[in-house]
């Protein structure tokens, strides 16, 4: 018999641009799953909304939520902080439900270290190349390009991080890549992802 409490945590990784957030969404449409919003000090982008895409708050009131121990993990991204609520998680965890993350991997470091009684999988997603990470970038940046050139410059640490992900995934094609992790999900990290091919992809991507 299983130690894990009902709910579950499936954390989506990537280097910026690499689609998680939208993937993260739609997996969160399925029948109890639910998305952990993080609060952030960054500026919402013209589509976001604050309370459904993350929580808007200051810095200094972010920084007081660190010292109060009111994250489950958090981590300065790109100058700016984000985090998740060590209480909006557990209450949804303990009610049952699924909740999908959109961290990158010091948080999800600092996640698996808590050894939570929770079952925990963790994704890391890659983008196709680096050509379409960059008009990827540059569509949603809305050619910005000083802010693109900064995503850019930390793809290469982030990237290096895939080998402490559970599964590993391409996103060539949003539908196909959806399907891929929501296989793997289901069947309870029996499913494995080809190594070499990925360590290929990973190479090409450097490059």
């Amino acid at each position: 018999m299983s130690s894990f409490k009902k709910g579950g945590m499936y954390i989506l990784s990537s280097p910026s641009g690499a689609g998680k957030t939208t993937l993260v969404r739609k997996i969160s449409k399925n029948k109890n799953f639910s998305v952990s919003i993080s609060h952030t000090t960054r500026s919402p982008r013209f589509n976001e909304k604050n309370a459904k895409d993350y929580y808007f708050i200051s810095k200094n009131n972010f920084k007081k939520l660190i010292k109060r121990g009111e994250f489950l993990e958090h981590a300065k991204v790109f100058d700016n902080y984000y985090g998740s609520s060590k209480a909006l998680v557990t209450e949804k965890l303990k009610k049952g439900k699924n909740i999908v993350f959109d961290i990158d991997w010091q948080g999800t470091r600092q996640i698996r270290n808590k050894r939570l009684k929770y079952k925990l999988l963790t994704i890391f997603v890659l983008p196709p190349s680096k050509k379409e990470l960059v008009k990827r970038l540059i569509k949603r940046e809305k050619k910005n390009l000083k802010t693109v050139k900064k995503r850019m410059n930390g793809f290469k640490k982030d990237l290096l991080k895939w080998k402490e992900y559970d599964f590993v995934v391409i996103n060539d094609d949003l539908q196909i890549c959806y399907n891929k992790i929501m296989k793997f999900i289901k069947s309870n990290n029996k499913i494995k992802f080809d190594y070499n091919l990925i360590k290929l992809h990973v190479k090409n991507l450097l490059s």
